[in-house]
């Protein structure tokens, strides 16, 4: 992989950067429910089909107490895509060499009253260089105060770059996290964007602008999930709530297997198995 630009490095040392602050925040949530549980690190490489190194990641996984299973992958590869995949990506139709950077998260809770969640935010250059990622909530119990407040705090993130940010985004999230073979969404909902176009070293503020907005999604994110979780974590449930629990993570998985394109992203571009598909509940029940 060639050496990062300025660009290139920045973006990843924000995400990494985030990772930390994140994994901190979810041990903290763990210590105060009676939970020593802490995340373990696994780096991993990746080897480009050229033969070439093609960087690699480290995904992060912890078990315990409050999240029965969350990862938190960051991830910095580069190379050349398959032609048949480069044909899907933007900006490397006529040019497969690629760069990526970025951090994925998903949460799955032992309460079924606390939400699951999904966070990715991720940088990429082709000919062309943007930024994509978003949030969403996936409670199998949904509880409209904890919706209001996850998608007002992305509002105001968003209200904060453009007024037109949060409503193109909103509903991208809610066409996007939809099974269309079962007519139902994945969750509540949140924001998703991509393609968020910046222009190379040199040539323009727009990196920076798209970069700030992608800083304060994760900074978003990192504010209201705690709050919820802990509103949550220790509610009372039965059977018949694990039950549901259960049958929305089926529905979790088929989404990400048939429909995520992280996950294909991942799986064409030779990542790490474990970290693509860390998305995966331990547990899951189809009726």
């Amino acid at each position: 992989m060639q050496p990062l630009d300025d660009q290139q490095q920045a973006a990843r040392d924000w995400f990494e950067s985030l990772r930390d602050r994140i994994c901190a925040e979810f041990e903290a949530i763990e210590r105060e429910a009676g939970s020593d549980a802490g995340f373990a690190y696994t780096p991993w490489d990746r080897t480009d089909p050229s033969g070439e190194p093609g960087g690699g990641g480290v995904r992060g996984q912890m078990n315990g107490k409050v999240f029965e299973k969350v990862g938190v992958n960051v991830s910095t590869v580069g190379g050349a895509f398959s032609p048949e995949f480069a044909a899907s990506i933007h900006g490397a139709g006529d040019d497969p060499r690629f760069f990526a950077t970025g951090i994925s998260l998903v949460a799955h809770m032992a309460n079924p009253h606390a939400p699951a969640v999904h966070m990715n935010t991720r940088f990429l250059c082709t000919t062309k260089r943007w930024f994509g990622g978003g949030a969403d909530l996936n409670p199998a119990i949904p509880y409209g105060e904890d919706t209001e407040a996850f998608h007002a705090r992305l509002r105001a993130a968003c209200a904060a770059h453009d007024p037109t940010f949060y409503p193109r985004f909103s509903k991208w999230a809610e066409e996007y996290f939809w099974l269309p073979h079962r007519g139902v969404a994945r969750g509540v909902g949140g924001i998703f964007y991509d393609h968020l176009d910046c222009n190379a070293p040199g040539e323009g503020a727009t990196f920076e602008a798209n970069l700030a907005f992608t800083r304060d999604v994760g900074e978003a994110f990192l504010d209201i999930f705690p709050k919820i979780v802990r509103k949550r974590m220790n509610a009372e449930f039965s059977a018949a709530d694990m039950q549901r629990l259960l049958e929305f993570r089926g529905r979790y998985v088929e989404f990400n297997l048939l429909y995520d394109r992280g996950t294909l992203f991942g799986l064409k571009t030779g990542g790490n198995i474990d970290a693509i598909l860390m998305s995966l509940p331990p547990l899951a029940r189809w009726a």
